[in-house]
């Protein structure tokens, strides 16, 4: 299986949402821990991965006053992408394959928590294709398809 993800969509307030489906799926969270580098490209560090009934619904909750992540949205330097999926089973498969990526990455993850910069010459050569955040769900995605197609 192979999910089609959105773009990076800035995820500071919930009329980002609008544009969201009401369908089911897996979101990612994601902190911008770098200014742009020279070509414009981010450097995202994700910080929550969560699955939903209902995607829009979903993600608005995140803006809830009980919400753990409330006050970081709110800091405006947040980013969210989702893929529609409506197989409750391979949205949980994915949901858990992504949580499992960050947990293995915990301390490449710090920055998220504790800022760090990066100078210009390290941001602008050609190692940076995608933003840190979107080769990671690439790549679990690609481990993802590889372990349903040896099911």
């Amino acid at each position: 299986m192979e999910m089609n993800w959105s773009r990076w969509f800035r995820f500071d307030s919930s009329f980002g949402l609008l544009l969201v489906p009401s369908q089911p799926g897996v979101f990612a969270l994601a902190e911008e821990v770098a200014p742009p580098a020279p070509g414009g490209r981010r450097v995202l560090a994700v910080f929550e991965v969560a699955e939903a009934d209902d995607l829009a619904q979903g993600m608005s909750r995140m803006f809830a006053l009980g919400s753990p992540w409330r006050q970081k949205l709110a800091q405006g330097r947040c980013f969210a992408r989702y893929a529609v999926e409506a197989s409750p089973a391979d949205r949980r498969v994915a949901a858990d394959a992504l949580r499992q990526w960050l947990e293995s990455q915990q301390e490449a993850a710090m920055p998220v928590f504790e800022p760090f910069n990066l100078s210009a010459t390290e941001l602008s050569g050609p190692q940076l294709a995608a933003t840190v955040a979107e080769r990671a769900v690439d790549r679990v995605e690609r481990e993802y398809a590889k372990a349903t197609a040896e099911a």
